[in-house]
């Protein structure tokens, strides 16, 4: 699995305004439903029950909500740049980083694949740096795809 299987360069965006977590989640469901014609309510229901599991914020600066979407064909993923926002991170740091992964139910490994995935980008601290300087989308996607490596 590429990066670019799952995650389109429309998908990437920057935010500018600090938002609680509660927002930024009703905002990447709002976004996921556009793109995928599912209901937003749905989407958001489900990213609300997985962060009442424990946070998905890795620390830092980096979240990574995700969820089974009923309805879903396919892995959705979305990346967001934010101003550094409380997303009650394991770490108790402000995340500014966060990969939203929608998954269908019966995605099983796929799931767990896409996850490492993101996690192992995530993890990169040059590309961290990268991204901390970028502010455009399109930039930022170009950084996510060319640390998208399989070593």
């Amino acid at each position: 699995m590429k990066i670019q299987d799952i995650l389109s360069q429309d998908c990437v965006w920057v935010e500018k305004n600090v938002l609680p977590k509660r927002k930024m989640l009703e905002k990447m469901a709002h976004l996921a439903a556009e793109k995928t014609g599912l209901s937003e309510t749905v989407i958001l229901d489900a990213l609300i029950e997985r962060e009442r599991l424990g946070t998905t914020g890795i620390g830092r600066g980096v979240a990574i909500p995700h969820s089974p979407i009923q309805g879903l064909k396919k892995l959705y993923c979305a990346f967001v740049k934010s101003v550094p926002m409380d997303f009650e991170a394991t770490d108790d740091n402000p995340v500014e980083f966060l990969f939203l992964l929608l998954v269908p139910p019966n995605a099983g490994a796929d799931h767990l694949k896409a996850l490492a995935k993101l996690s192992k980008i995530l993890r990169n601290e040059s590309a961290l740096a990268e991204m901390k300087k970028s502010e455009l989308p399109k930039e930022l996607y170009k950084i996510i795809l060319n640390n998208d490596t399989d070593e």
